[in-house]
């Protein structure tokens, strides 16, 4: 049964891996896209800003839209969708056709994603969900920032074509993998839609996703812009700089790991303890963010955080609606999307107006309106697990 279920959940971080990277991979590769399409690259931009748009958008809808229907049956189709729109993208040689073979797989991207964590958590015990759920988070951070510099590779080595095979191929393996190992899940017990859509009275879900919004907003306000930060800031060169994106990732992964142990153990301080931590980073970031020894410090320890961040987004609106599981899973997705987006948009403006080492203060300020969330939404439960005892006594 222990193998079986490490099989399954290895198969969908595989799967998450290759919907994320076909998301964020394109990062890597837009002044290709941009020459390549005859557009600048602000235009090309499109092809991951609209793409992040309709997954905020479709986030809490398509996941429950799809919750009834046998879960193998949904993730093959969801699979299968991202390789047909990857295999029009190979050959598009028209911009509008490359962003529309991208915007449709992006309204399937939740369903996949929200049904990986919700059978990673079902596959185990209550109490070591957190950790399945982590190890399906490491196909997410590897998306992130894995698929980045490998298609930037590829491309720059063989061609941009080739590195949009690579897409192909990560989901083709997903979904093969997925039709011969994965066994059929039917729903058992089918929740309404007005059942789900329950959730959304509960002030404390709204208090999750206003915490996991600002949380992702002080995470990505500031990634969004680490590159011009070691250019500008720290005056590395651009080999460094990719040397340094790469720790990054490593780092994050080794934080995805982490983050299953320490909500195993203790959730509820995790959560409490992670924005002063993380806010502790962004101080020595713009203390020392100007020297290169302490710099490559701060990266290890902040990739570190950001991992461990995504995990605690993820338990903190799960745990805010354990009833409906799918479509809270929607709504995480959903949060942490206009939390990349409001962060990003922040930290743009932050560098325009006081200059790129102030950008640091957008993750900050983030940070301090994400501790209130989170101890309101910790008070509020505290509150109703006493009246929950006093109905029981």
């Amino acid at each position: 049964m222990t193998k079986r279920n490490n099989l399954l959940i290895f198969i969908m971080a595989v799967g998450v891996f290759g919907i994320i990277n076909t998301e964020m991979g394109v990062i890597g590769i837009l002044p290709s896209l941009a020459e390549h399409f005859d557009v600048s690259v602000s235009k090309a931009g499109l092809l991951v800003s609209l793409f992040a748009l309709v997954v905020a958008v479709s986030g809490p809808t398509m996941p429950l839209l799809f919750s009834g229907i046998n879960r193998k049956t949904v993730m093959l189709l969801v699979l299968g969708i991202f390789v047909i729109g990857n295999i029009i993208s190979i050959f598009a040689s028209n911009f509008t056709v490359a962003l529309i073979s991208r915007v449709i797989p992006a309204f399937f991207h939740p369903i996949y994603c929200s049904l990986a964590f919700t059978v990673a958590a079902a596959s185990v015990s209550k109490d070591e969900a957190p950790k399945a759920v982590s190890k399906v988070f490491i196909g997410v951070s590897a998306g992130m920032v894995v698929g980045v510099p490998i298609a930037s590779f590829i491309a720059s080595t063989t061609s941009l074509q080739m590195a949009m095979v690579f897409f192909t191929a990560v989901n083709a393996i997903a979904f093969i993998a997925t039709l011969l190992f994965v066994p059929s899940m039917p729903v058992k017990e089918r929740l309404s839609y007005g059942t789900q859509l329950s959730a959304l009275t509960k002030s404390i879900v709204w208090l999750s996703i206003v915490a996991v919004i600002l949380l992702n907003s002080a995470i990505f306000g500031v990634y969004s812009y680490f590159a011009e930060y070691m250019k500008t800031v720290t005056n590395f060169p651009s080999n460094t700089i990719t040397i340094m994106l790469a720790i990054y990732g490593g780092a994050n992964i080794i934080g995805n790991v982490m983050a299953g142990k320490l909500l195993t153990k203790n959730a509820q301080k995790s959560v409490v303890a992670f924005p002063f931590a993380l806010g502790a980073v962004y101080i020595l970031l713009f203390l020392f963010g100007q020297y290169s020894l302490p710099m490559a410090f701060i990266t290890i320890i902040w990739g570190i955080l950001a991992g461990v961040g995504g995990n605690i987004n993820q338990y903190w609106v799960m745990s805010s609606a354990p009833e409906a599981p799918d479509f809270a899973n929607g709504l995480f997705l959903s949060s942490c999307n206009v939390g990349t987006t409001i962060g990003a948009a922040l930290g743009g403006l932050f560098i325009s107006q006081i200059g790129t080492q102030y950008v640091v203060l957008v993750g900050f300020l983030s940070l301090i309106l994400g501790s209130v969330s989170i101890l309101l939404r910790k008070y509020m439960y505290s509150l109703q697990n006493e009246a929950l005892e006093k109905k029981i006594i």
